[in-house]
């Protein structure tokens, strides 16, 4: 199936009057949905869907990278033409046409396959089916939070990566020779390394405040203001302001609050002042609750997060290194891995490197160790050709074909993945390696940490634990018939 196909019969299974926006990360389709109305089942039976993660008003379809950029694509491109075929059906008293898998919106449709238009994979009205979709839209707070975070972040990874790639090249480079240090060159480029930290604060308003539903301008100007540099000419209370207090957590709380009161303001405010009084006791609000309310809150949130952060991996050593590298697979496996990017962020900033990332990369590595140990044991030539394709992207830190077609389905194949993790995890933590970079993992990671080598070992570690626990602890081979 091409990429239209796949989005056209993703569409069909999931409804696209359900679907509010859609979107990808670097492996994922992310469906933002008014109610997940459709079962793993159906869009695992979808060629070229690797994965599903149903979430609270969210569907993540793993597809692997470079595939989700361009199906999210076709996605975006037939929900916009059934947005216009509905408003013409609308104007002209027509019923609009409804996309579905045999209903065409090119000029050369292509047929969705046959068991998307099945009746047996339509949602039945069953009280059994209705009580699983029930439980699975009711999720915690917590799970919700960190998927809106996720949305704020996701963005700004093409960034971070860019950067901190660029940033630990030339810090490679230096450390070979030295003597460069002077060079206007690297020196321009060690100032675009560090680009995105001088505009970051204010892109997390921005995108706090749409994800909240507000006017994105407003609240990357409030963050702006919150690091705006004359802030330190001014004293308030005998004391002058400090720009950038609170840092990524006093901009992702401004950016939120810009939007809640804004939205709330044009719901009061009439329309014809709304265009000027709006923005205008908008900023004002926000501007003074920023300075006495989210600086401070965000420098406590920033200060305690980090600092337990830091201060237990640098105590903990190994230990906390094991534990978090063990964990951080479950943590992918249910897409709330984006969760954490707002402490990486905030230990880039402050720290310059962040020395949770090579420990989480482990996880992956650990899963590609499993993967090779189950590709020589197992009989299964389907198995096989899945872990052949799969461990080169593995390797290069895409994990979700390897955990979703490989060692979850196995079982115990994905706990000796955390194994490996795990190991791998511990040596990363007991030698503080730290990442200038975010959004990339496994051997590319490399370029990006202040100890090249040390980092590579750590990998080679993860490798090996995960394939030694792999082969000891065996897995039952699937028959050539299910494959």
């Amino acid at each position: 199936m091409d990429n239209q196909q796949i989005a056209r019969s993703i569409l069909a299974a999931v409804g696209p009057e359900n679907i509010t926006e859609a979107y990808n990360c670097m492996t994922r389709l992310r469906l933002r949905v008014s109610a997940v109305t459709v079962t793993k089942e159906q869009l695992k039976k979808i060629a070229g869907v690797k994965g599903v993660i149903l979430n609270d008003g969210e569907i993540h379809v793993v597809l692997g990278p470079g595939k989700a950029e361009n199906v999210a694509k076709e996605c975006k491109r037939l929900l916009a033409e059934q947005e216009k075929t509905k408003a013409a059906a609308q104007t002209v008293g027509a019923e609009p046409a409804a996309l579905s898998a045999s209903h065409s919106v090119s000029e050369n449709p292509k047929p969705a396959p046959a068991e998307i238009q099945k009746p047996e994979n339509k949602i039945g009205d069953g009280k059994a089916l209705h009580a699983e979709i029930k439980k699975r839209n009711s999720r915690s707070v917590l799970k919700r939070m960190l998927q809106r975070v996720g949305h704020i972040f996701i963005p700004l990874i093409p960034a971070f990566i860019g950067c901190g790639l660029l940033t630990g090249l030339v810090s490679l480079l230096l450390k070979i020779s030295p003597e460069l240090a002077g060079n206007s060159y690297i020196q321009y480029l060690k100032l675009a390394g560090g680009s995105i930290f001088t505009v970051l604060n204010a892109f997390i308003g921005l995108y706090a405040c749409k994800e909240f539903g507000g006017t994105p301008a407003l609240g990357g100007a409030m963050a702006a203001l919150l690091t705006a540099p004359g802030l330190a000419d001014i004293t308030f209370m005998g004391s002058p302001l400090i720009p950038g207090r609170g840092g990524i957590f006093a901009s992702l709380l401004v950016g939120a609050a810009t939007a809640l009161i804004e939205t709330r303001l044009r719901k009061r405010i009439p329309e014809s002042l709304s265009l000027f009084l709006t923005p205008l006791v908008t900023i004002t609000v926000v501007a003074l609750a920023g300075l006495f309310v989210f600086q401070p809150l965000g420098g406590v949130l920033s200060d305690v997060l980090s600092y337990y952060t830091v201060h237990s991996i640098q105590t903990g050593g190994a230990v906390t290194g094991f534990v978090i590298g063990g964990l951080f697979l479950p943590i992918v496996m249910v897409g709330v891995h984006h969760g954490l990017t707002p402490i990486h962020a905030d230990m880039l900033a402050s720290m310059g490197m962040t020395i949770l990332l090579p420990i989480a990369a482990m996880a992956g590595c650990g899963q590609v160790g499993a993967s090779f140990a189950v590709y020589l044991k197992s009989k299964n030539k389907m198995l096989r050709r899945t872990i052949l394709s799969s461990l080169p992207v593995g390797m290069l830190g895409i994990g979700e074909p390897l955990i979703y077609g490989v060692t979850l389905p196995l079982g115990k194949p994905f706990v000796c993945a955390c194994i490996g993790g795990a190991f791998g995890g511990a040596w990363q933590a007991y030698h503080g390696i730290g990442s200038y970079a975010l959004g990339i993992s496994g051997i590319p990671l490399a370029a990006a940490t202040n100890h090249v080598l040390l980092y590579l070992i750590g990998v080679l570690i993860a490798y090996l634990a995960g394939f030694a626990a792999t082969w000891v602890a065996g897995f039952e081979d699937p028959p050539e018939e299910e494959k």
